[in-house]
């Protein structure tokens, strides 16, 4: 390229006109749920080009595709749709949907409506439910278009969603599997931060080496270091052999940091050594090379004020960073996470005869049309995990007809999508919490320190201080070795029942036993 065409490339015009590319938005309608389960994320979009947009929507219009093109578009093809249910107009910002008169019964957001609707802004980019009849459900948003997932087994990284968030999050996922920098995953818990970074570690020339996984908070302190890193032979009382820690494991692949923002301080210079020069000291032993590939994810804030976490780590983890979107930012994506875990998981519970299909008894479609719907207004604080356990909530009460146990329905009920959320609670000092308080939420919680701390809204230094504070608590590194083998005799050999014995945390107990040559 010469100077000219570099000049021509950056011209403000040429500029002006991607950036309205990338501005793009449409008018878009998924299909959230259907009596034939294939539709359920089938989407047709609207382009937005400041001109009014009048449609209708009903049995045989508009036509939906599928998100990877594999059929012909198609329209609903409902027969309990009346040929026109709605009419549907775009101007000013604004949506007004009207009922046509003598239409089948219609519904936006579980309310019935009967004549003209007007929706805001807000309600527009946050998404609304449509239900046509007793069978159909479609969501409707105001977005960026979203593109089409690629063929292939492997194309979509097991992140599933048709959505143009899901689509932006496969396709970084796919070019920072291509470099080999390390990758710092962000996002809510339970959005899919581990299915992100597998897809990472598929998507690179690492792919046919090890993926590594280790959970930050469950590594006790005073392990850390030899959990990391390694230890020689008669490194420390006990350790009769060397022992490879989790960077040797994953050599020539990558190692996964989960809740990164656990890391103790007292390893996070040695992190950051490893990171820089792909160098580790292994405890009691010399320095040793490593070839490894990090991706870490958290769901904390690693900077800012009141954040000890150690700042070069924090920009040396983030060569890339990766976003992934809370549920409620992809509300469309619902209907097809949810068939997702309800045909996953029916077979083994014993009522697939239960699930959603074409030549079902239209009562029991109504019923999967009405619980699509009241997953698709939820708001999801706890994200895809939440989902999944509330797929499986409701298959567990549907022991002789499809049911949804009633506390799972109060709290479906109680907020729409984007209204009345919980988030995360705010961070509060360990003296704001009593001890018998702390205590029952610390034992409640496994003696997990991750876990208390999520519980009483405290940040992990300060459980970690009221720990140091109450000489009845400990954590599983603290218990003298004598007092663990007894725990473990009495246990039969069981891990989980001597960590029990001795209210200590399993997984730092059995970090413990490992460094020891112990149970895996």
């Amino acid at each position: 390229m010469n100077f000219q065409d570099r000049k021509e490339a950056t011209a403000p015009s040429l500029v002006a006109n991607l950036a309205a590319d990338y501005a793009g938005r449409v008018v878009g309608l998924t299909i959230l749920f259907h009596p034939d389960t294939r539709r359920i994320g089938h989407y047709c979009e609207w382009p937005l080009t400041g001109r009014a947009v009048t449609e209708s929507i009903g049995r045989y219009h508009p036509l939906f595709e599928s998100n990877r093109h594999e059929s012909a578009s198609e329209s609903l093809a409902e027969p309990h749709i009346s040929r026109e249910a709605l009419s549907f107009e775009y101007r000013d910002h604004r949506v007004v949907l009207e009922k046509i008169p003598g239409a089948c019964p219609c519904a936006v957001q579980g309310r019935e409506l009967s004549g003209r609707l007007q929706l805001e802004p807000t309600q527009l980019d946050r998404g609304v439910t449509l239900q046509l009849g007793h069978a159909v459900v479609l969501y409707l948003r105001i977005g960026p278009p979203r593109g089409a997932i690629a063929d292939g087994p492997e194309a979509d990284f097991g992140l599933l969603g048709g959505s143009a968030a899901m689509a932006r999050l496969r396709q970084q996922v796919a070019r920072a599997g291509a470099t080999d920098l390390d990758v710092l995953v962000l996002g809510e818990t339970g959005v899919g931060k581990e299915l992100t970074a597998a897809g990472i570690h598929r998507a690179s020339a690492r792919a046919g080496a090890p993926l590594v996984t280790i959970n930050m908070a469950a590594v006790p302190t005073q392990l850390a270091p030899a959990l990391l890193f390694g230890s020689a032979r008669g490194a420390y009382t006990g350790a009769a052999r060397a022992t490879p820690g989790y960077f040797q494991q994953a050599a020539g692949g990558t190692l996964f940091l989960d809740e990164v923002g656990a890391t103790p301080a007292e390893i996070q210079p040695q992190m950051l050594r490893a990171l820089q020069q792909r160098e580790i000291q292994v405890v009691g032993g010399a320095l040793e090379a490593v070839d490894v590939r990090i991706v870490a994810a958290t769901d904390a804030e690693l900077s800012g004020d009141g954040c000890d976490f150690n700042a070069a780590l924090r920009h040396r983890l983030g060569s890339i960073e990766i976003q992934v979107p809370a549920l409620r930012e992809h509300a469309e994506d619902v209907g097809e996470l949810l068939l997702h875990f309800i045909t996953g998981e029916a077979a083994s519970m014993g009522c697939a005869h239960l699930l959603p299909g074409v030549g079902r008894d239209e009562l029991l479609i109504a019923q999967w049309a009405e619980v699509f719907q009241l997953f698709a207004r939820y708001a999801w604080p706890g994200n895809i995990r939440e989902l999944g356990n509330a797929a499986r909530q409701v298959l567990v009460a549907s022991e002789y007809g499809l049911c949804v146990p009633a506390n799972l329905l109060a709290r479906l009920n109680q907020a729409e999508s984007g209204e009345g959320a919980s988030r995360e609670p705010s961070r509060r000092p360990a003296t704001a919490v009593d001890l018998e308080t702390f205590r029952a939420a610390y034992i409640d919680s496994g003696c997990e320190v991750a876990a208390t701390a999520r519980v009483l809204g405290m940040s992990r230094p300060a459980v970690y201080r009221r720990l140091d504070e109450m000489p009845d608590l400990r954590l599983a590194a603290d218990v003298p070795r004598a007092e663990v083998e007894a725990a473990l005799k009495t246990a039969g050999g069981d891990v989980r029942r001597a960590a029990r014995e001795l209210v200590v945390s399993y997984q730092g107990l059995k970090a413990r036993l490992r460094l020891a040559g112990g149970e895996e």
